[in-house]
Protein backbone atom coordinates (compact mmCIF):
# COMPACT_ATOMS: atom_id res chain seq x y z
CA UNK A 1 0.00 0.00 0.00
CA UNK A 2 2.80 2.45 0.96
CA UNK A 3 4.78 1.61 -2.17
CA UNK A 4 1.69 2.13 -4.34
CA UNK A 5 0.96 5.48 -2.68
CA UNK A 6 4.58 6.63 -3.14
CA UNK A 7 4.55 5.68 -6.81
CA UNK A 8 1.32 7.58 -7.30
CA UNK A 9 2.76 10.73 -5.70
CA UNK A 10 5.90 10.36 -7.83
CA UNK A 11 3.72 10.11 -10.94
CA UNK A 12 1.85 13.28 -10.01
CA UNK A 13 5.10 15.17 -9.39
CA UNK A 14 6.45 13.97 -12.73
CA UNK A 15 3.36 15.21 -14.53
CA UNK A 16 3.54 18.55 -12.74
CA UNK A 17 7.21 19.00 -13.68
CA UNK A 18 6.50 18.02 -17.28
CA UNK A 19 3.57 20.36 -17.72
CA UNK A 20 4.41 23.05 -15.19
CA UNK A 21 5.21 25.56 -17.91
CA UNK A 22 1.64 25.49 -19.18
CA UNK A 23 -0.34 24.88 -15.97
CA UNK A 24 -1.55 27.53 -13.61
CA UNK A 25 -0.69 27.15 -9.96
CA UNK A 26 -4.35 26.73 -8.97
CA UNK A 27 -4.61 23.68 -11.24
CA UNK A 28 -1.59 22.13 -9.55
CA UNK A 29 -3.19 22.80 -6.16
CA UNK A 30 -6.44 21.11 -7.22
CA UNK A 31 -4.59 18.03 -8.41
CA UNK A 32 -2.68 17.78 -5.13
CA UNK A 33 -5.92 18.31 -3.21
CA UNK A 34 -7.52 15.46 -5.16
CA UNK A 35 -4.63 13.17 -4.30
CA UNK A 36 -4.98 13.86 -0.54
CA UNK A 37 -8.77 14.23 -0.48
CA UNK A 38 -9.37 11.00 1.43
CA UNK A 39 -6.20 10.93 3.53
CA UNK A 40 -6.79 10.04 7.16
CA UNK A 41 -5.42 13.32 8.49
CA UNK A 42 -7.50 15.53 6.18
CA UNK A 43 -10.66 13.70 5.07
CA UNK A 44 -12.97 15.18 7.71
CA UNK A 45 -11.80 18.72 7.05
CA UNK A 46 -11.95 18.26 3.28
CA UNK A 47 -15.49 16.92 3.33
CA UNK A 48 -16.67 20.20 4.89
CA UNK A 49 -14.58 22.45 2.64
CA UNK A 50 -14.89 21.24 -0.94
CA UNK A 51 -15.38 24.83 -2.09
CA UNK A 52 -11.80 25.53 -1.01
CA UNK A 53 -10.48 22.72 -3.20
CA UNK A 54 -12.39 22.64 -6.50
CA UNK A 55 -14.38 24.69 -8.99
CA UNK A 56 -17.83 25.24 -7.55
CA UNK A 57 -21.01 27.28 -7.92
CA UNK A 58 -23.46 28.31 -5.23
CA UNK A 59 -27.15 27.90 -6.02
CA UNK A 60 -28.92 31.16 -6.95
CA UNK A 61 -31.47 31.22 -4.12
CA UNK A 62 -33.23 34.45 -3.23
CA UNK A 63 -35.62 33.60 -0.43
CA UNK A 64 -34.49 33.95 3.18
CA UNK A 65 -37.48 32.01 4.56
CA UNK A 66 -36.19 28.95 6.43
CA UNK A 67 -38.54 26.08 7.16
CA UNK A 68 -37.47 25.39 10.74
CA UNK A 69 -37.93 22.00 12.33
CA UNK A 70 -39.55 21.80 15.76
CA UNK A 71 -37.21 20.17 18.28
CA UNK A 72 -38.48 17.27 20.35
CA UNK A 73 -35.49 15.37 21.83
CA UNK A 74 -36.04 11.66 22.25
CA UNK A 75 -33.97 8.77 23.56
CA UNK A 76 -32.05 6.68 21.05
CA UNK A 77 -30.19 3.40 21.42
CA UNK A 78 -26.49 3.68 22.42
CA UNK A 79 -24.64 5.27 19.52
CA UNK A 80 -21.01 5.71 20.64
CA UNK A 81 -19.54 2.48 19.26
CA UNK A 82 -21.29 2.94 15.92
CA UNK A 83 -20.28 6.61 15.67
CA UNK A 84 -16.66 5.65 16.25
CA UNK A 85 -16.66 2.60 13.97
CA UNK A 86 -18.23 4.44 11.04
CA UNK A 87 -16.46 7.80 11.60
CA UNK A 88 -19.66 9.84 11.72
CA UNK A 89 -19.38 13.60 11.36
CA UNK A 90 -23.09 14.44 11.65
CA UNK A 91 -26.39 12.82 12.52
CA UNK A 92 -29.88 14.33 12.31
CA UNK A 93 -32.89 12.17 13.17
CA UNK A 94 -36.43 13.35 12.42
CA UNK A 95 -39.54 11.77 13.89
CA UNK A 96 -42.89 13.03 12.62
CA UNK A 97 -41.22 16.14 11.20
CA UNK A 98 -39.46 17.06 14.45
CA UNK A 99 -35.79 16.83 15.37
CA UNK A 100 -35.56 13.89 17.73
CA UNK A 101 -31.75 13.87 17.79
CA UNK A 102 -28.94 15.99 16.38
CA UNK A 103 -25.21 15.63 16.95
CA UNK A 104 -21.90 16.56 15.29
CA UNK A 105 -18.58 14.77 15.64
CA UNK A 106 -14.86 14.88 14.79
CA UNK A 107 -14.67 18.64 15.30
CA UNK A 108 -17.36 19.51 12.72
CA UNK A 109 -20.20 21.97 13.21
CA UNK A 110 -23.88 22.25 12.38
CA UNK A 111 -23.30 24.98 9.80
CA UNK A 112 -20.78 22.92 7.80
CA UNK A 113 -21.87 22.31 4.23
CA UNK A 114 -20.91 18.69 3.76
CA UNK A 115 -20.23 16.81 0.53
CA UNK A 116 -23.11 14.53 -0.49
CA UNK A 117 -21.24 12.21 -2.83
CA UNK A 118 -23.85 9.94 -4.42
CA UNK A 119 -26.69 11.19 -2.25
CA UNK A 120 -26.77 13.93 -4.90
CA UNK A 121 -28.07 11.37 -7.38
CA UNK A 122 -31.37 11.13 -5.50
CA UNK A 123 -31.80 14.93 -5.65
CA UNK A 124 -31.36 14.78 -9.43
CA UNK A 125 -33.95 12.01 -9.62
CA UNK A 126 -36.45 14.34 -7.93
CA UNK A 127 -35.74 17.04 -10.52
CA UNK A 128 -36.34 14.55 -13.34
CA UNK A 129 -39.73 13.68 -11.84
CA UNK A 130 -40.66 17.36 -11.78
CA UNK A 131 -39.63 17.87 -15.42
CA UNK A 132 -41.57 14.80 -16.53
CA UNK A 133 -44.66 16.23 -14.85
CA UNK A 134 -44.05 19.56 -16.59
CA UNK A 135 -43.69 17.86 -19.98
CA UNK A 136 -40.19 19.24 -20.52
CA UNK A 137 -39.10 15.60 -20.71
CA UNK A 138 -41.68 13.54 -22.55
CA UNK A 139 -40.91 10.00 -21.40
CA UNK A 140 -38.48 7.90 -19.40
CA UNK A 141 -38.21 5.73 -22.48
CA UNK A 142 -36.91 8.52 -24.70
CA UNK A 143 -33.36 7.85 -25.92
CA UNK A 144 -30.87 10.07 -24.15
CA UNK A 145 -29.63 11.27 -27.53
CA UNK A 146 -32.98 13.01 -28.07
CA UNK A 147 -31.95 15.57 -25.46
CA UNK A 148 -28.18 15.15 -25.61
CA UNK A 149 -27.42 14.68 -29.33
CA UNK A 150 -23.70 15.03 -28.66
CA UNK A 151 -23.85 11.47 -27.31
CA UNK A 152 -24.70 10.02 -30.72
CA UNK A 153 -22.02 7.52 -31.67
CA UNK A 154 -20.95 7.04 -28.06
CA UNK A 155 -21.67 4.02 -25.85
CA UNK A 156 -24.84 5.83 -24.75
CA UNK A 157 -26.35 5.79 -28.22
CA UNK A 158 -29.40 3.52 -27.81
CA UNK A 159 -29.74 3.95 -24.03
CA UNK A 160 -32.90 5.57 -22.65
CA UNK A 161 -33.38 7.95 -19.75
CA UNK A 162 -34.83 5.04 -17.78
CA UNK A 163 -31.65 3.02 -18.36
CA UNK A 164 -29.33 5.73 -17.01
CA UNK A 165 -31.61 6.38 -14.02
CA UNK A 166 -31.48 2.66 -13.21
CA UNK A 167 -27.71 2.31 -13.67
CA UNK A 168 -28.44 -0.08 -16.52
CA UNK A 169 -26.87 1.69 -19.50
CA UNK A 170 -24.39 -1.15 -19.95
CA UNK A 171 -21.43 1.20 -20.53
CA UNK A 172 -17.97 0.03 -19.53
CA UNK A 173 -16.94 2.09 -16.51
CA UNK A 174 -14.54 1.21 -13.71
CA UNK A 175 -15.97 2.55 -10.43
CA UNK A 176 -13.04 1.37 -8.25
CA UNK A 177 -12.40 4.34 -5.93
CA UNK A 178 -9.03 2.95 -4.82
CA UNK A 179 -7.59 2.37 -8.31
CA UNK A 180 -5.68 5.43 -9.50
CA UNK A 181 -6.31 4.42 -13.13
CA UNK A 182 -10.06 3.75 -12.75
CA UNK A 183 -12.60 5.70 -14.76
CA UNK A 184 -14.10 7.30 -11.67
CA UNK A 185 -10.68 8.64 -10.65
CA UNK A 186 -9.90 9.79 -14.18
CA UNK A 187 -13.18 11.71 -14.00
CA UNK A 188 -11.99 13.31 -10.76
CA UNK A 189 -8.85 14.49 -12.49
CA UNK A 190 -10.93 16.02 -15.28
CA UNK A 191 -12.65 18.13 -12.63
CA UNK A 192 -9.42 19.04 -10.86
CA UNK A 193 -7.62 20.07 -14.02
CA UNK A 194 -10.45 22.10 -15.53
CA UNK A 195 -11.58 19.72 -18.26
CA UNK A 196 -15.07 19.19 -19.64
CA UNK A 197 -17.29 16.54 -18.08
CA UNK A 198 -19.48 16.49 -21.18
CA UNK A 199 -16.49 15.71 -23.40
CA UNK A 200 -15.34 13.02 -20.98
CA UNK A 201 -18.74 11.33 -21.16
CA UNK A 202 -19.00 11.71 -24.93
CA UNK A 203 -15.71 9.85 -25.35
CA UNK A 204 -17.03 6.69 -23.68
CA UNK A 205 -17.22 4.16 -26.48
CA UNK A 206 -17.52 0.66 -25.05
CA UNK A 207 -20.27 -1.40 -23.44
CA UNK A 208 -20.25 -4.48 -21.27
CA UNK A 209 -23.99 -5.07 -21.73
CA UNK A 210 -26.82 -3.93 -23.92
CA UNK A 211 -28.88 -1.10 -22.36
CA UNK A 212 -31.39 -2.45 -19.83
CA UNK A 213 -29.80 -5.89 -19.70
CA UNK A 214 -27.99 -5.67 -16.37
CA UNK A 215 -27.46 -3.39 -13.38
CA UNK A 216 -23.93 -2.04 -13.29
CA UNK A 217 -23.22 0.86 -10.99
CA UNK A 218 -21.60 3.54 -13.13
CA UNK A 219 -21.70 7.06 -11.74
CA UNK A 220 -21.13 8.41 -15.23
CA UNK A 221 -24.75 7.43 -16.02
CA UNK A 222 -25.90 10.19 -13.69
CA UNK A 223 -23.95 12.81 -15.59
CA UNK A 224 -25.90 11.70 -18.66
CA UNK A 225 -29.13 12.32 -16.70
CA UNK A 226 -27.85 15.84 -16.08
CA UNK A 227 -27.15 16.28 -19.80
CA UNK A 228 -30.72 15.20 -20.56
CA UNK A 229 -32.08 17.74 -18.05
CA UNK A 230 -30.00 20.54 -19.55
CA UNK A 231 -30.87 19.57 -23.11
CA UNK A 232 -34.58 19.30 -22.39
CA UNK A 233 -34.84 22.68 -20.67
CA UNK A 234 -32.01 24.79 -22.02
CA UNK A 235 -31.13 25.60 -18.42
CA UNK A 236 -28.50 24.45 -15.94
CA UNK A 237 -29.18 21.87 -13.26
CA UNK A 238 -27.97 24.45 -10.72
CA UNK A 239 -30.66 26.96 -11.72
CA UNK A 240 -33.43 24.37 -11.91
CA UNK A 241 -32.54 22.72 -8.62
CA UNK A 242 -32.58 26.07 -6.82
CA UNK A 243 -35.87 27.19 -8.35
CA UNK A 244 -37.87 23.97 -8.27
CA UNK A 245 -36.62 22.22 -5.13
CA UNK A 246 -34.22 23.95 -2.81
CA UNK A 247 -35.72 27.40 -2.48
CA UNK A 248 -39.28 26.06 -1.92
CA UNK A 249 -37.87 23.68 0.71
CA UNK A 250 -36.64 26.62 2.77
CA UNK A 251 -33.09 25.41 3.20
CA UNK A 252 -31.10 27.07 5.95
CA UNK A 253 -27.90 27.55 3.94
CA UNK A 254 -27.02 28.20 0.33
CA UNK A 255 -25.90 24.85 -1.14
CA UNK A 256 -23.23 24.59 -3.79
CA UNK A 257 -22.17 22.12 -6.44
CA UNK A 258 -18.66 21.17 -7.43
CA UNK A 259 -18.40 21.95 -11.16
CA UNK A 260 -16.03 21.56 -14.03
CA UNK A 261 -14.29 24.67 -15.37
CA UNK A 262 -17.28 25.32 -17.65
CA UNK A 263 -19.69 25.60 -14.73
CA UNK A 264 -21.36 22.23 -15.37
CA UNK A 265 -22.49 20.72 -12.08
CA UNK A 266 -20.94 17.48 -10.87
CA UNK A 267 -24.45 16.08 -10.46
CA UNK A 268 -23.35 12.56 -9.64
CA UNK A 269 -21.81 13.53 -6.32
CA UNK A 270 -20.89 17.20 -6.03
CA UNK A 271 -23.73 18.67 -3.95
CA UNK A 272 -22.79 20.28 -0.63
CA UNK A 273 -25.19 21.38 2.13
CA UNK A 274 -25.83 21.12 5.86
CA UNK A 275 -26.98 17.85 7.34
CA UNK A 276 -30.29 19.41 8.43
CA UNK A 277 -30.89 20.36 4.80
CA UNK A 278 -30.27 16.77 3.72
CA UNK A 279 -32.87 15.82 6.33
CA UNK A 280 -35.33 18.30 4.80
CA UNK A 281 -35.09 16.46 1.50
CA UNK A 282 -35.74 13.17 3.27
CA UNK A 283 -38.79 14.66 4.98
CA UNK A 284 -40.06 15.90 1.61
CA UNK A 285 -39.96 12.34 0.30
CA UNK A 286 -41.50 10.90 3.45
CA UNK A 287 -44.39 13.31 2.79
CA UNK A 288 -44.73 12.04 -0.80
CA UNK A 289 -43.28 15.21 -2.28
CA UNK A 290 -45.62 17.56 -0.41
CA UNK A 291 -44.19 20.53 1.46
CA UNK A 292 -46.02 23.36 3.23
CA UNK A 293 -49.04 23.35 0.93
CA UNK A 294 -47.11 22.68 -2.30
CA UNK A 295 -46.60 19.46 -4.25
CA UNK A 296 -42.92 19.98 -5.07
CA UNK A 297 -42.27 16.47 -6.38
CA UNK A 298 -45.13 14.48 -7.93
CA UNK A 299 -46.35 11.86 -5.45
CA UNK A 300 -46.42 9.19 -8.15
CA UNK A 301 -42.76 9.89 -8.91
CA UNK A 302 -41.79 9.51 -5.25
CA UNK A 303 -43.56 6.14 -5.25
CA UNK A 304 -42.16 4.99 -8.61
CA UNK A 305 -38.56 6.02 -8.02
CA UNK A 306 -38.19 4.47 -4.56
CA UNK A 307 -39.17 0.88 -5.35
CA UNK A 308 -36.95 -1.72 -7.08
CA UNK A 309 -37.04 -1.44 -10.87
CA UNK A 310 -33.45 -1.88 -11.99
CA UNK A 311 -32.24 -5.35 -13.06
CA UNK A 312 -30.22 -5.86 -9.87
CA UNK A 313 -29.28 -9.42 -8.84
CA UNK A 314 -31.49 -11.24 -6.35
CA UNK A 315 -30.21 -11.28 -2.79
CA UNK A 316 -28.47 -7.89 -3.13
CA UNK A 317 -29.53 -4.39 -2.23
CA UNK A 318 -31.99 -3.25 -4.88
CA UNK A 319 -32.06 -0.08 -6.97
CA UNK A 320 -34.86 2.10 -8.26
CA UNK A 321 -34.50 5.43 -10.05
CA UNK A 322 -31.44 6.75 -8.17
CA UNK A 323 -32.67 5.38 -4.81
CA UNK A 324 -31.54 2.24 -2.95
CA UNK A 325 -33.93 -0.28 -1.42
CA UNK A 326 -32.63 -2.93 1.03
CA UNK A 327 -33.31 -6.46 -0.19
CA UNK A 328 -35.42 -7.12 2.93
CA UNK A 329 -37.00 -3.67 3.03
CA UNK A 330 -40.39 -3.12 4.56
CA UNK A 331 -42.83 -1.10 2.48
CA UNK A 332 -41.81 2.55 2.41
CA UNK A 333 -38.21 1.93 3.50
CA UNK A 334 -35.48 3.24 1.19
CA UNK A 335 -32.37 5.40 1.19
CA UNK A 336 -30.01 7.70 -0.64
CA UNK A 337 -26.44 6.55 -0.29
CA UNK A 338 -23.00 8.03 -0.91
CA UNK A 339 -19.43 6.82 -0.53
CA UNK A 340 -17.58 7.27 2.76
CA UNK A 341 -20.82 7.01 4.74
CA UNK A 342 -23.34 9.58 3.46
CA UNK A 343 -27.00 8.58 3.89
CA UNK A 344 -30.57 9.78 3.88
CA UNK A 345 -32.61 6.91 5.30
CA UNK A 346 -36.41 7.09 5.08
CA UNK A 347 -38.98 4.90 6.80
CA UNK A 348 -42.37 6.21 5.75
CA UNK A 349 -44.64 4.11 8.00
CA UNK A 350 -42.58 5.05 11.08
CA UNK A 351 -42.35 8.72 10.14
CA UNK A 352 -38.56 8.62 10.53
CA UNK A 353 -35.85 10.31 8.47
CA UNK A 354 -32.16 9.88 9.29
CA UNK A 355 -29.55 12.11 7.64
CA UNK A 356 -26.00 10.97 8.25
CA UNK A 357 -22.62 12.25 7.12
CA UNK A 358 -19.32 10.52 7.74
CA UNK A 359 -15.67 10.30 6.78
CA UNK A 360 -15.63 6.50 6.82
CA UNK A 361 -12.49 5.32 5.03
CA UNK A 362 -13.58 1.71 5.69
CA UNK A 363 -16.98 2.12 4.04
CA UNK A 364 -16.37 -0.72 1.57
CA UNK A 365 -15.31 -3.33 4.11
CA UNK A 366 -17.71 -6.26 4.46
CA UNK A 367 -20.49 -5.51 6.92
CA UNK A 368 -20.12 -1.71 6.89
CA UNK A 369 -23.37 -1.00 5.09
CA UNK A 370 -25.18 -3.65 7.10
CA UNK A 371 -23.99 -2.05 10.35
CA UNK A 372 -25.41 1.30 9.27
CA UNK A 373 -28.71 -0.18 8.15
CA UNK A 374 -29.05 -2.14 11.39
CA UNK A 375 -28.52 1.04 13.43
CA UNK A 376 -31.05 2.97 11.34
CA UNK A 377 -33.59 0.24 12.05
CA UNK A 378 -32.74 0.19 15.76
CA UNK A 379 -33.35 3.94 15.88
CA UNK A 380 -36.73 3.45 14.18
CA UNK A 381 -37.64 0.71 16.63
CA UNK A 382 -36.63 2.84 19.59
CA UNK A 383 -38.62 5.84 18.40
CA UNK A 384 -41.70 3.76 17.64
CA UNK A 385 -43.77 3.80 14.49
CA UNK A 386 -46.58 6.24 15.01
CA UNK A 387 -48.22 7.84 12.02
CA UNK A 388 -46.13 10.62 10.46
CA UNK A 389 -47.25 14.26 10.51
CA UNK A 390 -46.67 16.55 7.53
CA UNK A 391 -44.99 19.94 7.38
Amino acid sequence: MLRSHSLRIFAIIAVILALGATWKWDEIQRLLALNSLFAEESITRNFSAMDKLFFHAELPMNSSAISDFPVNPQSLPPLDDWVEARSLTALVVLKDGEIAHEAYFRGTHEEDRRISWSVAKSWLSALVGILLEDGAIESLDDPVTRYAPELKGSAYDGATLRHVLQMASGVRFNEDYFDWHSDINRMGRVLALGGSMDKFVGAVGERDYQPGESFQYASIDTHVVGMVVRGATGRSVIELMAERLMEPLGLESRPYYITDRHGVAFVLGGLNMTTRDYARFGQLYLQQGHWKGQQLVPAHWVAESTVPSSPTPEGHIQYGLKWWIPEDASEGEYLARGVYGQFIYINEPAGVVIAMNAADRAFLRPGSFQQNLAMFRRIVETLGGEESSAL
